[in-house]
């Protein structure tokens, strides 16, 4: 990705986040085709996984597994799951995307949601996956994803090479009061700032029904930022003092040396989400990181091609470093 250029037809970080998200093509040939597991949680939830089904030509049993960790109100249908969906097929990979609790279409059971450190989930999940495969395995993460992906690597130590063979962030906003603050400013607060409020704060008032008092409701409507949401919500909810104290012991980067499994970590300098100054450089990483810093892309979008693009170039290129781990 070092080498990316945007088409000259899609100029600027907002653009390259929001066209590619609505508009580009995402696979060729068919639309990927998932199976849902439902797995019971320690804690008496559940969470929905799901496998991409390939019947004509499918992978053999020792092939590698790709899982794939969503972004911020994510899930297995976004434009970037299923162009990865579409490259784990074309190399006969077998393909999972685990959902953050919420995010599979039906509200989750425990007072908890998920959000940008939930390490212990995300290992919780890989171990359930090794576990149950035969060949390599390989995760990547997307935006919080691969923010909480890095944390799993980074607390799991020497331990994580015996889940994974490789890791990958996507745009993830690993200094995270960084990227709180830029989500929360001017264009960016009106545009997706606010459309990720307008489906986070009706769950969140859907978990208040199901458990009374969890709350100040009236604060979550008032709520205009992400910082504002999750001081209410997302912080208290999860064992955080409120946003600062979340944001701070949440974020991947002041950790990244500590990772000791190959992992890359791709953000784009011109994310509209995350800013190139809060990004880490080369003497901020251990040996076993990579960092990728292409100067175009915006947030998750890498778009190529003519128009209306696709958005392909991105899992190509991440499966292409994830196979020379092999």
């Amino acid at each position: 990705m070092h080498a990316y250029r945007s088409p000259r037809w899609l100029v600027g970080g907002n653009l390259q986040t929001i066209w590619p998200a609505l508009f580009s093509r995402r696979f060729l040939g068919p639309r990927p085709v998932y199976a849902r597991e439902r797995w019971a949680t320690p804690d008496g939830d559940f969470v929905d996984v799901d496998r991409q089904v390939c019947p004509a030509e499918p992978p053999a049993a020792d092939a590698p597994l790709l899982v794939l960790f969503h972004g911020l109100e994510g899930s297995s249908r976004s434009h970037y799951a299923e162009a990865f969906a579409h490259f784990a097929h074309q190399r006969r990979w077998h393909y999972a995307v685990p959902h953050f609790r919420g995010c599979s279409g039906e509200l989750n059971l425990a007072p908890r949601a998920y959000h940008s450190g939930d390490y212990e989930e995300v290992g919780w999940m890989l171990t359930r996956l090794r576990a149950a495969h035969r060949g390599p395995m390989f995760a990547v993460g997307v935006s919080l994803g691969g923010n909480a992906l890095l944390r799993w690597a980074e607390e799991a130590g020497d331990s994580a090479a015996q889940t994974v063979h490789a890791v990958c962030s996507i745009s993830s906003p690993i200094d995270l009061a960084a990227g709180g603050a830029a989500i929360d400013s001017g264009f960016n607060r009106q545009v997706y700032a606010r459309m990720f409020l307008n489906t986070m704060k009706p769950k969140a008032l859907r978990k208040l029904a199901q458990h009374p008092g969890l709350f100040d409701a009236e604060r979550l409507r008032r709520a205009r930022t992400l910082y504002e949401f999750d001081d209410v919500f997302t912080a208290p909810l999860h064992g955080f003092r409120g946003t600062d104290d979340y944001w701070t012991r949440a974020s991947a980067k002041p950790h990244l040396a500590r990772i000791r499994v190959p992992a890359l970590v791709l953000n784009a300098l011109n994310d509209p989400f995350v800013p190139a100054a809060c990004l880490p450089k080369p003497g901020e990483v251990g040996e076993f990181v990579t960092l990728w810093q292409p100067p175009h892309g915006g947030h998750v979008g890498f778009p190529g091609g003519g128009w209306p693009g696709h958005v392909l170039t991105l899992p190509e290129q991440v499966l292409g470093w994830m196979q020379a781990r092999l």
